[in-house]
């Protein structure tokens, strides 16, 4: 579903991705590990089409995203649709006046008709357990509240891949297990899911294969299952990242 061949990230003055060679299947749960500032929200943000690679290329399904696709608003908002972004800070997700609009609002930017945007709404609220927050203002809720409305603003789009920036920061115990048994349902449904985090213990149920990113904002290693299963010293390099 998504490949990627020698893609570079630069800012003006600082790498942000080297030299990633990548390819994700469909259906597939996998974890990002890596130090701060090794490039997992730069890569991110390249995945759902927010930056360009500076160089290289990246295909998602039978598109080459690139530039040219992402100045076209058409074919780029058709990547938004099917790809979901959960930033790490739920505030810079979260800009409705309720949580019925913060939810509603993608769909509506789709143009679907408002039954559908109400059923998809009514859905996600009940598949979170969160309806009591309907009417709440999304600001005035808890860090906990915020997140799950953060996802649940990104699954009413109904992406085919999501993506979730250290989900985990700054929750209660109470919220993580929340996250953390949303993200095994999300992927027995068989979304495509990437997840970025330093808590390895709690992600490792639910991955498949882990990347490890570098302080050189590359990806050094990848590893699957049966791999840290069987050797104590891949899994001590994920718990001191």
């Amino acid at each position: 579903m998504i490949t990627i061949q020698d893609g570079n990230y630069h800012y003006t003055e600082e790498t942000g991705i080297h030299d990633i060679q990548l390819q994700i299947q469909k259906g597939e749960t996998i974890g990002l590990m890596g130090p701060n500032g090794a490039g997992k929200s730069t890569f991110f943000k390249i995945l759902v089409g927010l930056f360009p690679l500076s160089s290289g290329q990246y295909h998602f399904k039978d598109w080459t995203i690139d530039k040219d696709f992402l100045k076209d608003p058409h074919r780029a908002g058709q990547l938004f649709q099917q790809v979901g972004l959960i930033f790490q800070n739920s505030d810079t997700q979260l800009f409705n006046t309720s949580v019925y609009d913060e939810l509603a609002f993608g769909p509506r930017q789709l143009g679907l008709p408002e039954t559908e945007v109400e059923q998809r709404v009514k859905d996600t609220l009940a598949l979170l357990e969160i309806e009591h927050l309907r009417d709440r203002i999304p600001y005035h809720l808890s860090g906990g509240e915020k997140k799950l409305v953060a996802i649940a603003s990104v699954l009413t789009m109904n992406p085919i891949l999501l993506l979730f920036d250290e989900p985990f920061n700054g929750l209660s115990p109470k919220y993580q297990k929340l996250i953390v048994t949303l993200l095994q349902e999300l992927k027995t449904a068989g979304k495509t899911i990437v997840i970025s985090s330093h808590h390895f213990k709690q992600i490792a149920p639910i991955v498949e294969r882990v990347l490890l990113f570098s302080e050189e904002h590359t990806i050094t290693g990848s590893y699957d299952r049966a791999d840290w299963e069987n050797d104590p010293a891949i899994q001590q390099s994920f718990t001191t990242c």
